[in-house]
């Protein structure tokens, strides 16, 4: 699973997240990717998931990058605790994502490969994602 290995804060607030991704929106690495097309976090657990299955589909062969990491720790209260006594402990860790945003980005195989490899991954997130390609410019 994906952490942060050191952090100045242990607990950060929720936050908003609003407006498009401004970086990190385009297809660098690989030829294909894997957008997102609507606001929330993704947790280490689905990405974990996501990298196993493009592995396990494209069977060994071309390249993936994760184009995401997270940075975020979510806290989470015990169950069936009162209210107050201050915030919860760190529960796990998410990746915030926005519109926009390439999420992962598979190359060295064909658009066929690719493409059923990122849809079995887009499955495993909890935000709408499209296949896009890199554009040529």
């Amino acid at each position: 699973m994906l952490s942060p290995k050191k952090y100045k804060w242990r607990k950060v607030q929720r936050g908003k997240v609003r407006g498009n991704a401004q970086s990190g929106n385009r297809v660098s690495f690989g030829d294909f990717g894997l957008c997102a097309l609507s606001h929330g976090f993704l947790n280490s657990r689905e990405i974990e998931a996501a990298r196993i299955s493009v592995n396990r589909e494209l069977k060994r062969e071309g390249d993936l990058w994760i184009r995401v990491f997270p940075h975020k720790p979510i806290t989470k209260r015990p169950a069936e605790t009162r209210m107050g006594k201050g915030k919860g402990d760190v529960d796990h860790y998410s990746a915030v994502v926005q519109p926009g945003r390439v999420i992962l980005e598979v190359g060295g195989v064909n658009r066929e490969k690719a493409q059923g490899a990122l849809r079995k991954a887009g499955f495993k997130f909890s935000v709408k994602t499209k296949f896009v390609e890199r554009s040529r410019v």
